[in-house]
């Protein structure tokens, strides 16, 4: 079982090597979660993530025979592009396999770093039995991305950083994937502050930490695909496991909707990207998961910002939806010139913007002598919204709106 001398040793390993991200205070999440807040910007690492320590303190360690045969590892991202950037830079030949749904940012991220990849697979634990069935045919050095133990001490590096930052630390929040993070993390912060909460947070779509505490050993669960794709792994590892079991307060989940807000409320507020699993955290305060935790300091791990660009570009969209400053409503306008520009004007006159209209003669149930028209428009809030509308409807404009529920709780996103 990892000790706090063995994270205490791979911090010297890591000194140089791995950077010693910001910890900085929150002041709109500490109001909205009446506690002192603390960010800790993992994902302001060189490749985007924690996942740094973990792969260096393993990669250091190896024999002179084990880095000619060189190294392979299954990832959904993070933990591909350490091992990459790390092995590079060791002159250590690496492999990574990962799932097929991985994002192209990782992926790519990943090769730049020097790493010949294998997407194989649609989740991350098919990705891992193809990385151990090419380790025992090729003779290559497999690198855990949870469940080794010179992996969790890396991690657990993270640990030490808060206690030097915050030496009155009152609870640490941590995503929770395979357990590696929160595993090395809780290890760092109860032998050396035994009195510091440590909670873990998962995606409610695949809570396979949850469900393994509860059955009281290590499960595979089925999970589904989540924003927070970090973290999707459908079974704990056995060493994080027990450390979590032993070291850690409690894990609660946190559902796609939440984590989506959570994304845009980092990206709006404190001007800073993370993807889903860097997001889970905040994620969970901001929707109040932690009322024991208020008048407490509290530092929570945004442990990377790896997310695609496209799936970011969806959740903004999808944000401005749900928080009433895109709206979208279909029309009927007569159908003869003009009509058109006399509807464009009144939403201009109210100072909307339009985004997007749709002006249909054709594909149309419409009478002929009138013309259907979609009309998607940028708003300040839903009181503008609401203006909009009754300023076309005043002008005798039958309005039908179009957004449909944007929920993300019950299905793909």
């Amino acid at each position: 079982m990892v000790s706090l001398e063995d994270i205490r040793e791979a911090r010297e390993r890591l000194r140089g090597q791995v950077d010693v991200t910001p910890c900085v205070r929150s002041d709109r999440i500490s109001d909205i979660a009446g506690a002192e807040v603390y960010l800790k910007f993992e994902n302001l690492q060189f490749t985007g993530s924690f996942k740094e320590r973990g792969a260096y303190n393993k990669l250091v360690g190896l024999t002179d025979e084990e880095r000619r045969k060189g190294v392979i590892a299954a990832s959904a991202g993070n933990h591909a592009q350490g091992v990459a950037f790390h092995a590079s830079r060791l002159n250590v030949r690496a492999t990574i396999v990962m799932p097929e749904t991985t994002p192209l940012v990782k992926v790519e991220s990943t090769r730049r770093h020097g790493a010949a990849v294998v997407l194989h697979g649609s989740n991350f634990d098919e990705a891992f039995e193809e990385a151990q069935r090419r380790r025992d045919e090729r003779g290559l050095v497999f690198i855990h991305p949870f469940d080794d133990d010179k992996v969790i001490a890396g991690q657990g590096t993270l640990g030490l950083e808060l206690l030097e930052t915050l030496p009155d630390l009152d609870a640490a929040i941590v995503p929770v994937g395979g357990g590696g993070l929160i595993s090395g993390l809780a290890v760092a912060l109860k032998e050396s502050r035994p009195e510091t909460w440590v909670y873990g947070v998962e995606a409610a779509r695949c809570p396979s930490m949850v469900k393994s505490l509860a059955e009281g050993e290590p499960i595979t669960i089925a999970g589904s695909r989540t924003l927070a794709d970090g973290i999707q792994v459908k079974r704990p590892g056995r060493r994080t496991y027990e450390l979590v079991e032993r070291y850690v307060d409690g894990v609660k989940t946190v559902s796609e909707s939440e984590i989506a807000d959570a994304i845009m409320f980092l990206l709006e507020r404190e001007k800073t990207v993370v993807e889903g699993a860097g997001a889970v955290g905040v994620a969970a305060l901001l929707k109040g998961h932690f009322p024991e935790l208020k008048r407490k300091k509290v530092a929570v791990v945004l442990c990377g910002g790896n997310i695609d660009v496209h799936m970011l570009n969806l959740i903004i969209d999808r944000h401005l939806v749900r928080s009433g400053r895109m709206v979208r409503f279909a029309s009927r306008v007569p159908d003869r010139p003009g009509a058109l520009a006399q509807l464009l004007q009144i939403i201009a006159d109210q100072g909307a913007s339009v985004i997007q209209v749709q002006h249909n003669r054709v594909f149309s149930t419409a009478p002929f002598w009138e013309t259907d028209v979609t009309v998607t428009l940028e708003t300040r809030d839903p009181a503008h919204a609401e203006e909009v509308k009754a300023a076309l409807s005043e002008a005798g404009y039958v309005l039908r709106d179009l957004i449909a529920d944007a929920a993300l709780d019950g299905g793909a996103f």
